[in-house]
């Protein structure tokens, strides 16, 4: 016999199964933000990203940490030939990966409204990186994607002499 509580602890176990099942935050692009957040160290932060620029700077930290050259040569935001994107991911991961894994931070130059220049300090190796973000759009919808044009191994390891050598030294808001 099927009493009150056996059917309220089946109720009780359909609804946690769709709570579940809803909390997974997996977007259409099959991005698992909650499961890359937990897996990864947090990102510090020094100046003024947008939602759009922080995310995307995000999402290529934890592609290079994984060494997932797919994943992150698919945040391009435009193909600037054949296969330079592929060759650019590439050079990050090899350059980047154990950098990556560890305590970074980023550091948000300019305005960040459609596009801002990141600079990536990957304080277990003491790599820097720049990154160039912007929002584009994409089936109509605004998506922040990174500029990969270093085909080159040296060129996508080059440090700019404007980026200084530890995060916070010049305004992040002074325009580059």
């Amino acid at each position: 016999m099927a009493g009150p509580v056996p059917r309220a602890a089946l109720a009780c176990a359909l609804a946690l199964g769709v709570l579940t099942a809803c909390s997974a935050e997996i977007d259409a692009e099959g991005n698992d933000y909650a499961g890359d957040y937990s897996r990864h160290q947090p990102l510090a932060v020094v100046g003024y990203p947008s939602t759009g620029s922080l995310g995307i700077t995000q999402e290529v930290v934890w592609r290079i940490a994984d060494g997932d050259v797919d994943g992150l040569a698919s945040l391009v935001s435009d193909k600037q030939g054949e296969d330079i994107p592929e060759k650019t991911a590439e050079n990050w991961v090899n350059a980047f990966r154990k950098g990556a894994g560890g305590s970074v931070t980023a550091e948000f130059y300019d305005e960040g409204s459609y596009r801002q220049t990141v600079v990536l300090y990957l304080h277990n190796t003491g790599q820097i990186k720049e990154l160039y973000v912007r929002a584009v759009l994409v089936d109509h919808k605004e998506a922040w994607l990174v500029r990969m044009a270093e085909a080159d191994p040296a060129e996508a390891t080059a440090v700019e002499p404007w980026i200084p050598k530890t995060p916070g030294e010049l305004d992040s808001r002074v325009p580059r």
